[in-house]
């Protein structure tokens, strides 16, 4: 029952994950990059340093009369600034290189479900960079790759050199800096994951405003436009999903975690469509079901593995 609670939970936060591509495409048509990402971190932080006040408070309230170990309380009260600050910066890089090649993609591209799928591969790329850092390489992952390559070749260049556009590479550029910042995370799996995402938000905030400042003319029009895009993309993309997130991820198994969040990239494809009324050619159509097939099979050696505990 709590597996199912934790998959219920994380499908939520994939449903938000991935109807957040169609927020993104239609704020980069009124804001630049860096203002877009600016505002949706500045929202994002101001959310997450909300919850986390009403959390404290909570807590002192249901601690009340309790006897508290003070050095544990001590730690748990610690921000974990470095941790943050490295976060934020990966996760910097990773967003900007998804959301400027979410903004150049050509008109009557379906810019939501391609982002989402090459997006997705870095559950992939995980699993692969995994082995060079000592881990044994499972034979599905090697089946996993070679789907995914064809896919990302049926979605991206079916039509040929000519069919890559620079916002699939932009995006898979982003793919990269999410997998350096899985991997990033996990280094820092004991911090508090809320604070440090506060934290990493605000650094975002903070490099993409005075990015912004020197590259991009910020126009009252433009952030007005993108307003609700901004306000959707912070508090529900970085806020909501991101709790979600942490309170699925203490029921499910990770390996299901994994593969749950994954339909992010199904979601956008069907957010695409019906919102923006994007539409995939069926060899994209094709392309897009291996690559979610691929990153499906990434998951089987850490669910036989989470299996047998």
């Amino acid at each position: 029952m709590n597996n199912i609670k934790g998959s219920l939970i994380l499908l939520l936060a994939a449903f938000i994950w991935g109807t957040a591509f169609v927020a993104q495409t239609s704020g980069a048509g009124a804001v630049g990059t860096f203002t877009f990402n600016a505002a949706r971190s500045i929202v994002g932080a101001l959310f997450l340093a909300v919850v986390i006040v009403i959390k404290n408070v909570l807590d002192k309230r249901n601690n009340s009369g309790k006897v508290i170990n003070t050095e544990n309380n001590s730690r748990l009260q610690t921000w974990p600034l470095g941790a943050g600050i490295i976060c934020g910066i990966v996760l910097f890089a990773a967003m900007t290189f998804q959301q400027y090649g979410i903004s150049v993609y050509p008109q009557g591209v379906a810019a939501s479900g391609r982002s989402g799928f090459i997006t997705a591969t870095y559950v992939v790329m995980v699993s692969v960079v995994s082995v060079f850092m000592g881990k044994k390489m499972h034979w599905i992952i090697g089946v996993s790759v070679t789907g995914c390559v064809a896919g990302m070749y049926l979605l991206c260049m079916s039509g040929g050199v000519s069919g890559i556009y620079l916002g699939d590479v932009l995006v898979f550029m982003g793919a990269i800096c999410f997998t350096i910042h899985i991997l990033v995370i996990d280094k820092f799996s004991s911090a508090d994951s809320m604070k440090m995402s506060c934290i990493q938000f605000i650094v975002i905030a903070i490099i993409s405003t005075f990015a912004m400042i020197f590259k991009e003319n910020v126009t009252f029009a433009g952030i007005k436009a993108a307003l609700v895009p901004i306000l959707y993309a912070g508090v529900f993309s970085s806020g909501i999903a991101y709790t979600l997130q942490m309170v699925g991820q203490k029921y499910a198994q990770p390996s299901v975690a994994s593969i749950v969040m994954s339909l992010e990239s199904v979601f956008a494809v069907l957010a695409g469509w019906i919102v923006l009324g994007e539409l995939l050619k069926p060899k994209e159509i094709m392309g897009c079901v291996l690559v979610f097939t691929a990153v499906i099979l990434a998951q089987i050696p850490g669910m036989k593995k989470g299996d047998t505990k």
